[in-house]
């Protein structure tokens, strides 16, 4: 009997396993996958397809943010972007050569400000951006020489491979290639966000913004202006909104008549919705 029953019981595992493998093989073959598919954000611009993890997609987002807020062409935020890629691979670093830190490996004893600050990324970017505001020509230049008049790097050629993808981030993340070009994958969050969250992190980075309230559960709606400027402007905020949805613990954002959802559906990226207005981007809180 123990012969028999070891037997059976090799035998059950078998066809366990058999079932498993043949229902996953179904799923894929449906479209469907029997595991969630992991975090991150994308970009496609012109065929290019850009890639990258949620804490490069928000301070991608945020370097487009704050370039925006500054007035500046979607060229200085490329070659931000292009920077960043090269210095840290858009990751605030803790270390570095040297005394190099931040973003943009940034170091003290070349001027840049204080470890402190050069590990806030809002002063780190804007520190860039102002060096890079000071190159006369800056915005016809090809992004490797632009980003080595700022950076002074022992590899100036560096920041060139980055450049195809940093013009496509670029160009989704302030809205010159808009209609949901930048989309995140964001599993559901635990617990419900803020209007006041929302708000604080967009004036931090767009600076006023003419947010308010709706509805009872603290949802937000954003006033944008109507015409090409406003639904660039409108499309930049809804990508800084979709990469930071985990934090701020948001459950949808729409905008000019697309809506993008948290959790798995998030995994559509960008949907049709009648309802999303041209001038107002509202966001959802759970």
């Amino acid at each position: 009997m123990g012969r028999r029953s070891r037997g059976g019981r090799i035998g059950f595992i078998f066809l366990l396993l058999v079932a498993v493998v043949g229902g996953i093989a179904v799923a894929l073959t449906r479209g469907v996958t029997p595991f969630p598919t992991p975090e991150g954000c994308t970009a496609k611009v012109s065929g290019l397809l850009v890639s990258v993890d949620p804490d490069q997609g928000r301070n991608a987002a945020l370097i487009a943010a704050i370039g925006v807020r500054r007035g500046l062409p979607a060229r200085a935020v490329s070659i931000a972007l292009a920077t960043a890629y090269q210095e840290s691979k858009i990751r605030n670093l803790t270390y570095g050569d040297l005394d190099s830190l931040g973003l943009f490996q940034q170091r003290t004893s070349q001027g840049w400000g204080s470890p402190s600050q050069i590990l806030d990324p809002y002063y780190s970017i804007n520190k860039f951006y102002s060096a890079l505001e000071r190159i006369n020509g800056y915005e016809t230049m090809q992004i490797t020489v632009a980003a080595q008049r700022v950076q002074h790097s022992a590899y100036p050629s560096a920041y060139e491979p980055h450049a195809a993808d940093a013009r496509a981030l670029a160009s989704a993340l302030t809205g010159y290639s808009p209609n949901g070009t930048f989309t995140c994958v964001v599993h559901q969050p635990s617990g419900t966000g803020t209007a006041s969250n929302v708000t604080s992190s967009l004036t931090k980075a767009f600076g006023s913004v003419a947010a308010q309230r709706t509805g009872v559960r603290q949802d937000l709606a954003v006033q944008v202006s109507s015409g090409q400027d406003g639904n660039r402007r409108g499309w930049s905020l809804a990508s800084y909104l979709v990469a930071y949805a985990g934090p701020l613990k948001i459950a949808t954002v729409s905008f000019d008549g697309l809506i993008w959802h948290t959790g798995s559906a998030s995994e559509k990226g960008w949907q049709k919705s009648s309802g999303a207005s041209n001038t107002l981007v509202a966001v959802s809180l759970g």
